[in-house]
């Protein structure tokens, strides 16, 4: 199929379009998911510079051909970038050329063309999470004596009991709670701005209760979790939580040898939803908790049975057998059967 190919001036106005229009307004994606395919762009410019010689107007929709994308794989491989990092922007400069396609029909050829590539094969890894003693450590790792120990604690309880993103968790306000009602609830505002409903455990509505006589006594549309500074409540920051986060595995972890170094906000969400699955909640009840938008990603990353999963599903399965001292070989009937072409 032969095509126009567009020049250089077309390249950067659309790429311009698609990253400050398209993505964060029609997709309604977050500055950091921007950002991360811009970056990844950048570095297909960076390779077009560097192997191609290509700069600025010299660039157009001809440098994107099947061979200089299988180049630029190779090129990440020489960096050594891990094979989902390269994915990650093979699927970032996909995403572009379809957009770009879809606002000139001419461009169709070179968007096929670069997704005849090959993805590289990512090694599957089991999920890190928590044993229940470590999180139930962690959870309780800050004492009440003071209103920051107490804030803190109720930021691993609800960073737990939610499975929220940290950004998210930071994202919360007053507002966003639903306790006054049949079945309590947060709602969360997460990638792409989609807001979700979570239901909220009835001990961790009694621990918000108490947190909110204390540090919202006047029910103002404030940050839920905050530090104030110069009198005034100020979010904190995702940064600050995960330091949170830190400082309770590490006093955990002193008391409870279940608690590994470096447990992360993702690894609490990835718990939380190990927990659901283990106790047979329904997937797609987990996909709506953790707010994926396609069953592959709940199902491939949560739906996978562990060792002692399996070892106790078999264990339950399987036929009670006694041992017994008597060699079977030795009794009449079995020797027959042993001894005989029948």
């Amino acid at each position: 199929m032969k095509y126009k190919r567009k020049n250089g001036k077309d390249f950067w106005q659309l790429a311009r379009n698609y990253l400050h229009d398209y993505m964060p307004i029609t997709r309604n994606l977050s500055d950091k998911s921007v950002e991360a395919y811009k970056q990844s762009l950048k570095t297909y410019l960076e390779f077009l510079e560097l192997n191609r010689s290509l700069v600025e107007d010299q660039v157009s929709f001809d440098a994107f051909t099947r061979e200089n994308i299988n180049d630029f794989v190779s090129w990440l491989k020489g960096k050594n970038y891990a094979p989902k990092t390269i994915n990650l922007k093979l699927t970032a400069i996909r995403s572009f050329l379809k957009y770009c396609s879809e606002e000139d029909f001419e461009l169709r050829g070179v968007y096929s063309e670069v997704c005849t590539v090959k993805k590289q094969k990512e090694e599957k890894r089991p999920i890190k999470y928590l044993q229940p003693k470590a999180t139930a450590a962690i959870l309780s790792a800050y004492d009440v004596d003071t209103s920051k120990h107490r804030r803190n604690r109720m930021i691993l309880i609800m960073l737990y009991d939610t499975g929220a993103r940290v950004q998210e968790l930071a994202d919360l306000t007053f507002n966003a709670l639903h306790l006054d009602v049949p079945n309590p609830f947060v709602t969360l505002i997460g990638k792409g701005r989609k807001i979700r409903n979570v239901p909220l455990l009835k001990k961790t509505v009694q621990h918000l209760e108490l947190y909110l006589r204390e540090f919202h006594p006047d029910k103002k549309e404030n940050p839920l979790f905050y530090s104030i500074f110069d009198g005034k409540p100020h979010r904190l920051s995702t940064d600050s939580i995960s330091l949170v986060l830190k400082t309770a595995s590490d006093k955990a972890r002193k008391s409870c040898s279940d608690v590994p170094i470096g447990v992360h906000c993702h690894m609490i969400r990835k718990t939380k939803a190990m927990d659901l699955y283990k106790n047979g909640v329904p997937l797609p009840f987990i996909m709506q908790l953790l707010g994926h938008e396609s069953m592959s990603t709940t199902s491939g990353f949560y739906a996978f049975a562990t060792l002692e999963m399996m070892s106790e599903a078999m264990n339950k399965a399987g036929p009670t057998t006694t041992v017994s001292d008597v060699k079977i070989w030795r009794k009449g009937e079995i020797k027959k059967i042993l001894y005989s072409l029948d």
